[in-house]
């Protein structure tokens, strides 16, 4: 009962999702092929609302769930290592046509081949963990 909260807003957010139609196959690969708008409104969208909400964040010192303060830690100006992960992330994306939100979000809906995708990142993320201490960052 304690997290179920956060389950509701998981719920919320497929729902928002889906009917954003952001889980599409067709509306992903519209996206990366330049055809459409629409993916490009709803990642700049959530841009801004990060944006404004890091902002308030910043502003009012608001705090995390077990009441630790929240801090933003400047990152490193390496450009190497935003190419070669956005690279890989958006080969991912391009490729299965769906980032970890849709992801889970189509297995909801019953499009049980992405169980396949979702295994896949489970097992890079596991690599990375693995790995993390060998690569460059």
């Amino acid at each position: 009962m304690k997290f179920i909260k956060f389950l509701l807003l998981g719920i919320a957010f497929g729902i928002v999702m889906a009917k954003s139609e952001a889980i599409s196959w067709f509306r992903i690969q519209e996206m990366f092929r330049f055809q459409a708008f629409h993916m490009y409104g709803i990642i700049g969208t959530a841009v801004m609302l990060g944006v404004i909400g890091v902002a308030l964040v910043k502003k009012f010192k608001i705090r995390d769930f077990h009441g630790n303060p929240i801090l933003f830690h400047p990152k490193e100006k390496s450009i190497t290592r935003y190419l070669v992960g956005g690279t890989i992330f958006g080969l991912g994306w391009a490729l299965s046509g769906a980032c970890p939100g849709p992801m889970v979000v189509n297995i909801g809906y019953g499009f049980l081949s992405m169980g396949i995708v979702l295994l896949f990142a489970i097992v890079g993320t596991y690599l990375y963990g693995v790995l993390k201490e060998k690569l460059p960052h």
